[in-house]
């Protein structure tokens, strides 16, 4: 299945794609299937069937408004799970891979408040001006789990969508050097979608997916990857992700930056500027696009 979160005459609700049609799945239902998609999460189970018995259409895909299809996820983790950025990304800055980094999958928490859809603007953060895109592969957990085995991992996964980790470099360079990771240069925005497609549309095998990654950036191709170049599984960082806690249907994990995934990885290339547009495909998941705005000022934008 393929979800979305839409907007039509103001109306913001779940629905689901069938063949360039959208169907909403609260109106279709007469009220039986929630309208928000992480409440169709957490009860997956009981609105499986009635999802699959819905009429084939609505609404076309082109005359509704995408927003991200969990716009207020539980959590987002993001790991750093493709060896190829974090050598390429780590180089650029003079600096070899640490050890620590092949003995076990590691992450930060990102900001679940500031998740942005497909075609949002996203703003420069005030005093950035290395403005980057991430292009990475993100899943949402489907059932309750903890301290979950590798070789079970794949039962928790939900689905997949495509994930943009936008990176302010040089507030986040600044904050590194203190030593406890990534914040304001990450926390601005995170984009989503346009699409959650569920695991069983998908190639997944032992916790990789063999889906091509491509990145553009006014229409000229800066990235290329594939999802089943990750060092560590999806089945490997749910496991470490659930190690004495507790994880939640419409949680977010991201993979990481696929290897040339960003500008960092490529210093010859200019960083982000208002009017930049970002397009971001993965096979299977679709095209996520956003354009640069101008820089945050004082205020509410």
């Amino acid at each position: 299945m393929k979800f979305v979160t839409f907007e039509v005459d103001g109306r913001i609700q779940a629905g689901i794609v069938k063949d360039d049609q959208v169907v909403s799945l609260h109106q279709s239902s007469n009220g039986v299937i929630p309208k928000e998609l992480i409440d169709i999460i957490r009860d997956f189970d009981h609105y499986k069937t009635a999802i699959n018995d819905l009429p084939t259409s609505e609404y076309e895909l082109g005359d509704v408004i995408l927003h991200a299809p969990l716009p207020r996820p539980v959590s987002i983790r993001d790991f750093y799970a493709f060896e190829e950025h974090v050598v390429s990304a780590r180089g650029q800055r003079g600096l070899g891979v640490v050890s620590e980094w092949y003995e076990l999958p590691v992450f930060y928490f990102s900001n679940h408040m500031a998740v942005k859809g497909p075609d949002s603007i996203i703003h420069r953060p005030r005093s950035c001006e290395k403005l980057d895109y991430e292009l990475e592969l993100a899943c949402v957990i489907g059932k309750e789990g903890r301290n979950i085995k590798a070789h079970q991992a794949e039962e928790y996964i939900f689905g997949f969508m495509v994930m943009n980790d936008w990176s302010a470099r040089d507030l986040q360079a600044k904050e590194l050097k203190v030593g406890l990771g990534p914040a304001k240069g990450k926390d601005f925005a995170t984009s989503f979608g346009p699409f959650l497609v569920t695991k069983d549309e998908l190639p997944l095998e032992n916790g990789r997916l063999d889906l091509k990654m491509e990145g553009f950036v006014n229409g000229e191709r800066y990235s290329l990857g594939n999802a089943k170049d990750m060092h560590y599984s999806f089945s490997e960082i749910i496991a470490q992700a659930s190690k004495n806690v507790t994880l939640y249907p419409g949680e977010v994990i991201g993979s990481g930056t696929v290897g040339s995934g960003c500008i960092l990885e490529q210093m010859e290339r200019d960083w982000l500027v208002t009017g930049d547009t970002v397009d971001l495909s993965i096979d299977s998941l679709g095209t996520l696009s956003n354009m640069i705005g101008e820089e945050e000022e004082d205020g509410l934008l």
